[in-house]
């Protein structure tokens, strides 16, 4: 996934669910107006690499977002297989730590073809407003930062992070570093369990690269129309 101006390029379709004939049927009815589809744990749980190639048949590209975390050994070897899968996007999580990461991006080089994936890191749950109970004593937005600014130190092309801190990570990270934002809401729409959010609009104005929503368009009673109003938002 390259870095893209159009409002189509910059929407992700987060397909939730553990049915691969749903998520099929809503590729075919986004596809038209969308060209980016995340895979989540749960959907690639239930249906493995063939809701992988299902979308890019479709002619779409995949963000495969299962955020590995664990020893480097073992995420080097599953970020390979992603990348050999042909995923446009993967992420690992930031507070996996500096070597990990290193061997992470080691692996997408040594296992991709003529385009590699963008390899992007986690930073902080967008479920999660205090770092306090896991034992972090920083701030959310400082802890952010910091995991961005180690993301970019280790060569990863990226983060995940929510609307609340793209401006504070474009500052510190610069303008070519890219940032994937979920936790996207329009305006009345329900939470669910997201709890750092923000609308498309300002979400975009304030840097992000592409916006990740899932729920409020594949539980919608007309998908298309609720993406069609967030193209025309950041349009």
């Amino acid at each position: 996934m390259s870095r893209k101006t159009g409002a189509r390029q910059k929407l992700v379709v987060a397909l939730d669910g553990d049915s691969l004939v749903r998520a099929q049927e809503m590729v075919e009815l986004l596809r038209g107006d969308v060209v980016n589809f995340e895979v989540g744990i749960e959907l690639f749980t239930a249906c493995g690499p063939g809701v992988i190639e299902m979308i890019r048949e479709a002619e779409c590209q995949v963000f495969l977002d299962l955020k590995y975390h664990d020893i480097p050994s073992t995420v080097a070897k599953a970020v390979a297989c992603a990348t050999r899968l042909g995923v446009a996007l993967l992420n690992i999580h930031a507070s996996g730590g500096a070597r990990m990461m290193e061997e992470a991006r080691n692996a997408v080089a040594q296992a991709a073809g003529t385009t590699p994936p963008k390899l992007i890191a986690a930073t902080v749950l967008t479920s999660m407003e205090s770092l306090g109970d896991i034992g972090v004593q920083f701030e959310v937005r400082e802890q952010v930062v910091r995991l961005a600014q180690l993301a970019r130190d280790m060569g990863m092309d990226g983060v995940n992070a929510s609307p609340l801190e793209i401006q504070m990570i474009r500052q510190t990270c610069g303008e070519h570093f890219l940032i994937v934002t979920p936790g996207i809401r329009m305006a009345g729409e329900r939470p669910d369990d997201q709890r750092r959010i923000g609308h498309p609009r300002q979400a975009i104005e304030a840097g992000a690269d592409y916006l990740v929503v899932g729920r409020p368009i594949t539980e919608a009673p007309d998908p298309r129309a609720v993406v069609k109003a967030i193209l025309r938002d950041i349009g």
